[in-house]
């Protein structure tokens, strides 16, 4: 039977957890990339703070010129970082970087969606694939090789329909009197 799986937390909050300013920021970016909640933000941070506390033992020499190479591989590959660069480089990343590479960004992004909500609901309900193989997970980091073969898994229709279209109209039409007599 095994031993109980013992889940771990993917990330860390905040030490100060009521900073205003630190508050609005992590909404405006929560609205910015359409996230769920702040713990997907949160997840984000903690992966750069973990590149971050690696890139400093690499240049302290207590870790091998490997570790740093393999590091910036992999970032390059996820296009985080640019070909070419180095250790020090590693130290300027944000958390925003590792969120335009999420799927749900990359989908935003390549017009399959009209919205940051929207391409997140495609992606959870099956509409998305990378080489034809359906992803259902937003928070998937699309490598620079897989982002061309992004596409629909089923066929979709995001045009309004034209009955929604003259609802939309005659409520228009009805909701700018009313602004009018104000």
């Amino acid at each position: 039977m095994g031993d109980p799986k013992r889940n771990r937390k993917k990330y860390q909050r905040s030490k100060v957890m009521w900073n205003k300013v630190r508050i609005d920021h992590e909404h405006e970016i929560k609205e910015k990339y359409g996230l769920k909640n702040l713990r997907e933000l949160w997840k984000a941070g903690t992966e750069v703070s973990r590149i971050k506390r690696n890139a400093r033992e690499v240049l302290s020499n207590k870790a091998g010129s490997k570790v740093g190479s393999d590091m910036i591989a992999r970032l390059v590959r996820y296009s985080i970082i640019e070909k070419g660069a180095k250790v020090d480089d590693l130290l300027s990343i944000t958390p925003e970087a590792i969120l335009n590479r999420r799927l749900q960004s990359v989908v935003l992004k390549a017009g399959l969606a009209r919205t940051a909500k929207q391409s997140r609901q495609l992606i959870a309900h099956g509409f998305i694939a990378i080489n034809g193989r359906k992803v259902k997970s937003p928070g998937y980091l699309v490598a620079a090789d897989e982002e061309s073969r992004i596409g629909y898994y089923k066929p979709i229709n995001l045009e309004v329909k034209p009955q929604e279209e003259e609802t939309a109209k005659a409520e228009a039409k009805v909701e700018a009197p009313k602004a009018e007599t104000k």
